[in-house]
């Protein structure tokens, strides 16, 4: 699969009340080529029948799900894995998961933090925050000049993150972004009707 276009990753709070399947299928309907399921909770059971779901759901979308920081539930379902910093060994996960899963690594600002995730596995590289954030508005900032620099010395996708916008988008992926992960300017809708017109925006972005 290729790894470019929107990529999508849900957040619990603002999914909350029923919306977690029916937005992230207008995601995908969108054109998500990606979609994370991000879930910080401890409810186990609860996770693995939304991941489960969510599986089945970029199955019938010709999309790829990963599971953010839980190798476990990646492996149980057979699908993609994200881990960040401190969230265990990118070799480790490659080394369970196999060859061709698709597994990302969060290298914030850090060009060093990338060359290591490479080194270690990683199909793809995640650098952020380069907007203003509503999940992370304290991580370290990352520059447009950045990307370029990533792009000069990677040869593997490169994700933007980080209060990524429609308005904001264009300029990243000019300057070398592959992906751009959003949260807020993807989920934050009133409809699953407006995610799919806001996935679609962001999809032809890449065309």
């Amino acid at each position: 699969m290729t790894l470019r276009g929107l990529y999508a990753i849900t957040d619990t709070p603002l999914l909350a009340g029923g919306k977690l399947l029916p937005y992230a299928e207008a995601a995908l309907r969108g054109g998500a080529r990606l979609l994370q399921y991000r879930d910080k909770s401890g409810d186990d059971a609860r996770r693995f029948d939304e991941a489960q779901a969510l599986a089945e759901l970029c199955r019938h979308q010709d999309a790829m799900l990963i599971i953010n920081d839980d190798l476990e539930l990646a492996a149980r379902l057979g699908v993609g894995l994200h881990l960040g910093q401190g969230d265990g060994s990118l070799a480790a996960a490659r080394a369970r998961l196999g060859g061709d899963c698709v597994l990302g690594g969060t290298c914030h600002a850090q060009l060093e933090l990338a060359e290591r995730a490479v080194a270690e596995g990683a199909s793809y590289i995640a650098f952020g925050r380069f907007f203003n954030s509503n999940t992370k508005p304290g991580a370290p900032a990352a520059t447009v000049e950045l990307l370029d620099q990533a792009r000069a010395r990677f040869d593997r996708p490169i994700v933007a993150i980080g209060g990524v916008s429609l308005d904001t988008a264009p300029g990243l992926i000019a300057r070398g972004a592959s992906m751009v992960a959003v949260i807020h300017a993807l989920f934050a809708a009133d409809s699953a009707s407006e995610v799919e017109d806001r996935a679609r925006a962001f999809a032809a972005l890449f065309d």
